[in-house]
């Protein structure tokens, strides 16, 4: 994880708080089921104690792994985004034109991707194909289903 990550200022707080509750919520958790386990005698034969130890192994994995996102994490200043075309943190209403409907979707980064919420990474093929495009122009993005073709009908922040 070498690149910036770019999120909204909500989506850094969101960063920060899961990482506070891996370490002072679950880690302390695990803690205390190892701690447990172990007073239960011995050790070689104990399921408890060694599911508890990959709990904690996998625990610390993703510990690290949001410590390495949150300092390669900056945060966009929306006041100073332009709207003239797409980029991260716009939101773009499109037309595909293969099916004649119209969706707006939010380019965001990974992290805050949530489809559900309309919200798509920029590194997605939607995401990348809509990246820099105008009002008016069209991309044309690969997929699996094939060629979709994407208007944008209307740029925001």
């Amino acid at each position: 994880m070498s690149t910036i990550n770019y999120v909204s200022k909500e989506g850094f707080e969101k960063l920060q708080k899961d990482l506070h509750d891996l370490k002072y919520v679950q880690r302390p958790f695990i803690s205390k089921q190892i701690a447990d386990a172990r007073d239960k005698g011995d050790l070689s034969e104990n399921a408890e104690y060694h599911a508890a130890k990959e709990d904690q192994g996998l625990l610390e994995a993703k510990i690290a792994q949001i410590e390495t996102l949150v300092t390669i994490t900056r945060i966009i200043d929306h006041s100073k985004l332009d709207n003239s075309k797409v980029m991260m943190m716009s939101k773009v209403k499109v037309k595909n034109h293969n099916i004649q409907k119209e969706f707006t979707y939010m380019i965001v980064s990974d992290t805050e991707a949530d489809l559900k919420a309309g919200k798509i990474s920029n590194r997605s093929p939607i995401g990348a194909g809509l990246m820099g495009k105008k009002v008016g122009e069209i991309a044309e993005i690969t997929a699996p289903a094939g060629i979709i073709k994407l208007e944008v009908l209307f740029i925001s922040i």
